[in-house]
């Protein structure tokens, strides 16, 4: 099939005409461009639940809390709609693939603002260093759910918090809608794909890779604790992060923005040890080189949770040994 791509509200309406009247299910796949085979992931899973599937492309400014940021963001809508046809040509692509890339005077028809807040869920991580971040959020998620009115909205496990912050606006709002959360992709390297990894120069690549093999390093201790069925600590979680983020005695231009053990529903730092089979999110945020500006990165594996914590030893073992120098 070919690619289906609309601008506005009501070229949307039109392209989804059919299939809401047949009651067909249709699938919103959120993005905000620059896509790379992380988001191709998230719209071949969303072709498994459905078969018309909607991708919107669209740079959020209510979720950038520094200006800078949302200039710097990466924008390539030609080479995404080239990797989307692609993908529209191939075996796993969906019955219908529809592509919405609206302005943002067409999201935001009375101009840009935050109308919906996230609550506590996106009150610490993320939240507690980037304000403000996550009402913009959960105010976009809130206005793409209302215009494309899907019945399953898929998400990466990357943004974690982001994740939960959907969960609750869903509930909130009453949008009849189910979130799906897929695993996280990675890189030959392990790094986390992500559209800001193109914003990275050779140092930022480099002292990236320590943030798999960090959380990597967490899931040997949760599951050395499990072997033993021990409590859980997560102090110990925490500096297992920090050390591997940011070895002792070595400089490095990496800083650690968290490096944190939380309670993965409510996305609440934890303080006190937990029972062997209760999940553990061990997450973190970093920033390092760009060219011209910091690169925030942000990863994070659900420690309980076995197939989170294989695919992660996965991807690090197959990325080989870390360099003096990682």
């Amino acid at each position: 099939m070919p690619l289906e791509v609309t601008r506005d509200t009501a070229a949307l309406d039109a392209a989804l005409a059919p299939a809401r009247a047949a009651g067909t299910s249709v699938a919103l796949v959120p993005t905000m461009g620059a896509l790379h085979d992380g988001h191709l992931a998230l719209v071949r899973r969303a072709a498994e639940l459905a078969p018309v599937v909607v991708v919107t492309v669209f740079v959020n400014p209510t979720q950038f809390d520094v200006a800078a940021d949302l200039d710097a963001y990466p924008r390539d809508l030609d080479g995404d709609l080239a990797a989307l046809a692609a993908l529209a040509a191939g075996p796993d692509a969906p019955a219908r693939l529809v592509v919405h890339a609206p302005t943002v005077a067409d999201v935001y028809p009375d101009g840009p603002g935050v109308t919906r807040r996230a609550g506590d869920v996106g009150t610490h991580l993320c939240g507690a260093t980037r304000p403000g971040h996550f009402d913009g959020v959960a105010t976009v998620v809130d206005r793409l759910l209302a215009l494309v009115r899907p019945d399953v909205a898929v998400f990466g496990r990357k943004d974690f918090q982001q994740v939960a912050v959907v969960r609750r606006l869903v509930a909130e709002a009453g949008h009849a809608v189910r979130v799906e959360a897929a695993p996280t992709v990675r890189e030959p390297d392990g790094v986390a794909r992500s559209s800001r990894n193109l914003l990275l120069d050779a140092d930022g690549r480099r002292l990236a890779r320590r943030v798999p093999r960090a959380l990597a390093a967490a899931v040997a201790i949760a599951r050395a604790a499990r072997d033993r069925g021990a409590a859980l600590d997560p102090g110990t979680v925490r500096a297992a992060l920090r050390a591997g983020l940011a070895p002792p005695g070595r400089a490095s231009d990496l800083e650690v923005v968290y490096a944190e053990a939380a309670d993965p529903d409510a996305v609440v730092p934890l303080d006190a040890p937990v029972a062997p089979d209760v999940p553990v999110l061990a997450a973190v945020a970093v920033t390092v080189p760009g060219r011209g500006l910091r690169v925030r990165l942000i990863d994070n594996v659900v420690l309980g949770d076995v197939a989170d914590e294989d695919r992660l030893l996965a991807a690090v073992a197959a990325a080989g040994p870390a360099g003096a120098d990682e």
